[in-house]
């Protein structure tokens, strides 16, 4: 979808088409107040207070009427600056003008633009006339605290957005349709894969029984995966003292995103909002030879953070998660090939589960930046050449990002392009050389001295739940047969007739660790397919006379209009074959 905040037009003819909302608005409703209506990248909204009266989805169509009707009369728009006084005076009435006002710099010029009988304060640019705004859409209305501060008045907040001709305005319409069918909060409720409530708490989403399942599988997946490279799962738990994170530095450079500290006895607790520094303490736990090295710990941890409740989105940005964690305990010439084992997994993952759309970007560090980055020159060579020489090697394309890397050393993220929406970082692997020396970590080198170890960073999946939000949308929650929550749904096609040997069938896949359901309720043939299909459930049984005569099955494929006819043992087969190959 276009970024309207970063495309000039398209920027400029939003911002006045917010114009002509203020001013509809105040056609329809003489006593409204403004505050701001800024452009965004989705469009643009005003946030406006109309007392005590809540506007519906019958008034923004009343208000996109008077809009078009302004639209076509085509008024010219015109700017004007004005003294600090002149608009203290022109907006008297509006406090929150008045209050903008006043917030300004005294240097600041003040300019405020005309288009027939309304007047609104303004930097601009905008278009040359209204009648270029008539392209536009209203999407919807929701609160809003005046300042974004929950202790001040709750305003409505209009949004929508404009392009320049109806083709583009549609095109955009159908992305946003796409995008609400796509989005996993509904998938998620639809499938019944997680749920919320304000009663547990905002951002602590609950896992439902399928949803547990798509969890579980991925889980063993990457733990299995991850055996076969020598790593040791671990078990920590989900809070730690203040002194340990004090220790490691998170304390004071993460603690606003930390939940506050607990205070039990003597001790102060946080819940953890990230594992490393447990992680750290397991390797401390006994002393360790150069020959151990390298030392893989992983972990799916649960963690929490203190994410704005603005910003919470179903399992894709919540205050709990479980990060799919691990931490690479290495000598400095282990880097290089610590770091391949890492992308080459996650390149496998990637191509396993068919996630095509990504990029890779290496952050290093700005090395006229003597504030911000750990203070090691030759480290920093010795890192970042490193990495650049293997991701050359294994032949990927990758941006450099220069003073994007973390203050303790440099990194490598996974960028994903969802189905909807911006793209954000999957997978990441970081390089570490300050946490090691922050908990005195050690090893005995081969020359009998102690040295401080490197520990790479790295989470394939990220989270957890923001893998599973990524993933439904880009299925669309029809899921491959190894993750789908019912793998087979059997529905014989009359129960007193073919219910014994639809449960003869069940019983069978059902001892082959196949998830089968069985559909035994007394509706019609034709409703219980369409709610197999609603359910996106892979393979769709039906048992009937002929079935049961010959000892056969045959099935619908999600997505396929053609029944299957086989025998029980040869789609016995074929599933398992289709599960252990993960297609």
């Amino acid at each position: 979808m276009v970024d309207i905040k970063n495309d000039e037009r398209l920027s400029v003819l939003n911002h006045s088409c917010a114009h002509l909302l203020a001013q509809a608005v105040k056609h329809l409703y003489p006593n409204a107040k403004f505050w701001v209506g800024p452009v965004i990248s989705e469009g643009f909204y005003y946030d406006i207070d109309l007392g005590n009266y809540t506007l519906t989805d019958e008034d923004l169509e009343k208000i996109s009427k008077e809009m078009k009707k302004l639209a076509k009369d085509g008024k010219r728009i015109y700017r004007e600056e004005i003294s600090r006084e002149e608009a203290l005076e022109k907006f008297k009435d509006d406090p929150y003008k008045i209050d903008i006002i006043n917030e300004l710099p005294e240097d600041e010029v003040i300019s405020c633009y005309t288009q027939g009988d309304f007047t609104d304060l303004c930097r601009g640019p905008h278009v040359a006339s209204v009648k270029e705004c008539k392209n536009f859409k209203l999407l919807k209305v929701a609160g809003a605290y005046y300042k974004g501060n929950s202790k001040n008045k709750m305003l409505q907040r209009i949004y929508g957005i404009c392009f320049d001709n109806k083709e583009d305005l549609e095109k955009h319409l159908a992305l946003l349709e796409e995008a609400k069918e796509r989005d996993h909060r509904k998938i998620g409720k639809d499938l019944e894969v997680f749920m919320t409530s304000d009663l547990v708490g905002k951002g602590l989403p609950m896992y439902l029984p399928n949803g547990y399942i798509i969890w579980e599988e991925l889980e063993n997946y990457i733990k299995n995966k991850e055996k076969k490279l020598g790593y040791h799962h671990v078990l920590t738990p989900p809070l730690g003292s203040v002194e340990l994170y004090k220790t490691s530095g998170h304390w004071d450079h993460y603690k606003d995103d930390m939940f506050p500290a607990m205070k039990i006895d003597d001790e102060e607790f946080v819940l953890r909002p990230m594992n490393c520094p447990h992680h750290m303490m397991i390797y401390s736990n006994k002393l360790h030879s150069y020959r151990d090295l390298p030392i893989r710990i992983g972990e799916i941890a649960r963690d929490c953070r203190y994410e704005a409740s603005g910003a919470l989105k179903g399992i894709e940005r919540a205050r709990s998660f479980c990060q799919n964690d691990a931490h690479l305990f290495v000598t400095p010439e282990q880097i290089k090939d610590e770091f391949g084992l890492v992308v080459n997994l996650i390149l496998e993952v990637y191509r396993e589960l068919n996630i095509t759309d990504y990029r890779f970007e290496l952050s290093l560090r700005d090395p006229n930046d003597k504030v911000k980055y750990f203070q090691d020159d030759e480290m920093w060579e010795h890192a970042e050449n490193t990495l650049r020489k293997v991701l050359t090697d294994l032949g990927i394309d990758y941006v450099e990002k220069i003073g994007e890397a973390a203050f303790y050393g440099p990194k490598l993220d996974v960028q994903v392009k969802p189905a909807v929406g911006n793209e954000y970082t999957l997978s990441t692997c970081q390089l570490d050389f300050c946490l090691p020396m922050k908990f005195n970590l050690t090893y005995v080198d081969r020359d009998g001295k102690k040295k401080t170890p490197v520990v790479l960073h790295r989470a394939v999946f990220g989270s957890l739940d923001r893998f599973i939000a990524y993933y439904l949308e880009e299925t669309k929650g029809v899921l491959p047969l190894w993750l789908a929550p019912t793998q087979v749904n059997i529905i014989p096609v009359n129960n007193e007739y073919h219910l014994k040997y639809a449960e003869k069938v069940m019983k069978k896949l059902a001892s082959k660790n196949i998830r089968v359901n069985l559909d035994d309720r007394d509706e019609k043939l034709s409703y219980k397919m369409r709610e197999s299909l609603s359910h996106k459930i892979p393979y769709t049984v039906i048992i009937g006379e002929k079935e049961m005569e010959d000892k056969t099955i045959s099935y619908r494929l999600m997505g396929h209009k053609e029944t299957e006819t086989l025998s029980l043992k040869e789609f016995e087969k074929k599933l398992l074959k289709q599960i252990e190959e993960r297609r």
